[in-house]
């Protein structure tokens, strides 16, 4: 019975430091979560500093769950983890789509390419939200760089026909993506059209008063 303490001994010293190692992993993946939504949060507000400090304090959690994990694969696949590391990301890459930087990789952020991709859709959609801002000051070429920074990450996306047991699930975000791009499309093409419509009738008005004071030189 001497094989059955041992195992005991080795089991129960195993999962305790699983358990521990979890609860770890729990209170870092929330934290990771609260700094990439500050992060997004201050890029939408043009506070750039803000958002790269906060994506400082990700990185480092983000590099400690994988080293800390080593040992316990099974918790840093696990769903929460790995939701947490997504939010990272998304962050990330909203940031270099918004400030129109070289997209890093997923070797650059050390994630996961499943992780990579929900992220790159998630911050796709961000970009909604930007363009929106944009267009409530009237149509911007900023605006039509953004929708094609969305189009792009759609098209690369849907080309990933893979089973979601290996994508995490991708090709419901991409979907998703595509519903927004649409809507985005939608609302830019109306902003357009009321920019060109708004110089027409400056244009008209312009001439209109033109041909007043030709006819009426008094006035």
């Amino acid at each position: 019975m001497q094989d059955f303490s041992t195992l005991s001994d080795q089991t129960h010293a195993h999962f305790s430091a699983c358990t521990q190692a979890r609860d770890q992993a729990l209170a870092q993946a929330r934290l990771l979560t609260r700094y990439s939504a500050h992060a997004i949060r201050a890029i939408h507000r043009s506070q750039t500093a803000a958002a790269r400090q906060n994506l400082e304090e990700a990185r480092r959690l983000v590099l400690n769950l994988r080293d800390s994990l080593k040992q316990f694969p099974e918790l840093y696949y696990a769903g929460y983890t790995q939701d947490a590391i997504k939010e990272y990301a998304e962050a990330c890459l909203t940031l270099a789509l918004i400030q129109d930087d070289n997209l890093p990789m997923p070797e650059d952020l050390g994630v996961e390419y499943a992780t990579y991709l929900n992220g790159l859709a998630e911050a796709a959609t961000e970009l909604r939200r930007r363009c929106l801002d944009i267009l409530r000051q009237g149509y911007s070429q900023e605006a039509e760089r953004l929708l094609a920074c969305m189009d792009e990450v759609y098209t690369l996306l849907v080309t990933l026909d893979y089973p979601d047991a290996v994508t995490g699930g991708l090709r419901r975000q991409t979907d998703l993506l595509r519903s927004v791009l649409e809507r985005t499309r939608g609302d830019l093409t109306i902003s357009l059209r009321q920019y060109h419509l708004e110089g027409m009738m400056s244009r008209l008005l312009s001439r209109l008063e033109q041909k007043l004071h030709a006819d009426d030189p008094g006035v």
